[in-house]
């Protein structure tokens, strides 16, 4: 499998591109802020072919791209249903006082062919195949993206804004709640393999039997579940 991420834009948001291979199909994960040029390298460097556009979550930084990288390619992209106003209204999304120094320069809007994921939904896209969770915390429409285990690598997990090394997302814009994200965590990440390799927002990847013995947070909602989170041992 081929992970191609870089950061993007003034907040550094990884975006990523995901392919069985070089010189396949591929599908964009999260072309944020002042993505569209490293998306047009990576394309070019690996010799990729798009077809589809996948977001995590609404917010500027992850979506700030969508609408130039799917007309240049001519690709559909898919956002959770609770999060889509944010592609025409950003600065609802992350608060009016966030809102007048963000937006700046920015056009934003929905791309000609937008589609609406939901929890437990598997998309088979590029020859991959994603299981898609519903992650409410960060936002009410964050979504994670899973793709199984094979023989050549272990599961790769997309975490969006949800879980980071050590870490997981904010939770004091609109939309975001703490008490959410840790159900989230509890429900989504807990049950997940310790060899599951997690891609979040951050220049480093982790993995999640890393994060049950790190991240407080996933150490806290371990705890108050007991013995139902004891961690399950890849293969």
């Amino acid at each position: 499998m081929l992970i191609a991420g870089f950061p993007a834009g003034a907040w550094g948001t990884n975006c990523y591109l995901v392919a069985p291979a070089a010189g396949e199909e591929c599908v964009i994960i999260d072309p944020g802020h002042q993505a569209a040029q490293g998306v047009e390298d990576a394309l070019k460097k690996h010799r990729l072919k798009p077809v589809a556009v996948v977001l995590t979550h609404g917010h500027i930084d992850h979506v700030a791209s969508v609408v130039p990288v799917c007309g240049a390619n001519d690709v559909p992209a898919w956002i959770h249903p609770e999060d889509r106003y944010m592609l025409s209204d950003p600065e609802k999304a992350i608060g009016r006082a966030f809102g007048a120094q963000l937006m700046g320069e920015l056009t934003v809007g929905e791309p000609a062919d937008l589609r609406e994921l939901s929890d437990g939904a598997q998309l088979k896209l590029a020859g991959l195949d994603f299981s898609v969770a519903h992650a409410p915390g960060h936002t009410k429409g964050s979504v994670t993206f899973q793709l199984p285990e094979s023989a050549e690598v272990p599961s790769v997990f997309f975490s969006g804004d949800l879980l980071f090394a050590g870490s997981i997302g904010r939770t004091d814009m609109p939309g975001g709640s703490h008490a959410e994200i840790l159900e989230s965590l509890a429900r989504v990440c807990l049950p997940l393999d310790d060899s599951t390799v997690v891609l979040p927002g951050h220049n480093e990847h982790t993995t999640i039997g890393r994060e049950r013995a790190t991240n407080p947070y996933l150490r806290q909602v371990a705890a108050g579940l007991g013995a139902d989170a004891a961690p399950r041992r890849g293969m």
